[in-house]
């Protein structure tokens, strides 16, 4: 009998440790969400895709379309205005970047 319960606590025990990095990055999703600092477009990477705070701006380039925005495009995430292609930054909703695609 011992060993029964001793292999079911080692048993449970890689299966929580399985699950701690899991949980984890969970959580810290979550409680970072709300905390985006707003991109700055003399970032080394904002520069690189041409973001602008307002799209009209980026009328000049070949990629722009009439109407495209950060709240049109499918990287967009409006719970927090936050974008995939920046995940330590907000972005504004009326900017534009040259990698816009449109929402499907």
């Amino acid at each position: 009998m011992p060993n029964q319960s001793r292999r079911k606590f080692i048993r449970s025990s890689l299966f929580s440790i399985a699950a701690l990095p899991l949980g984890a990055s969970l959580l810290s999703q979550r409680a970072f969400a709300d905390t985006l600092v707003p991109l700055d477009t003399s970032a080394p990477q904002a520069q690189a895709l041409n973001y602008v705070k307002v799209a009209k701006e980026a009328s000049a380039h070949d990629s722009y379309k009439e109407g495209s925005s950060c709240a049109s495009c499918m990287f967009f995430q409006e719970a927090n205005n936050g974008c995939q292609l920046f995940p330590q930054n907000s972005v504004e909703p009326a900017g534009w970047c040259q990698s816009w695609v449109q929402k499907p």
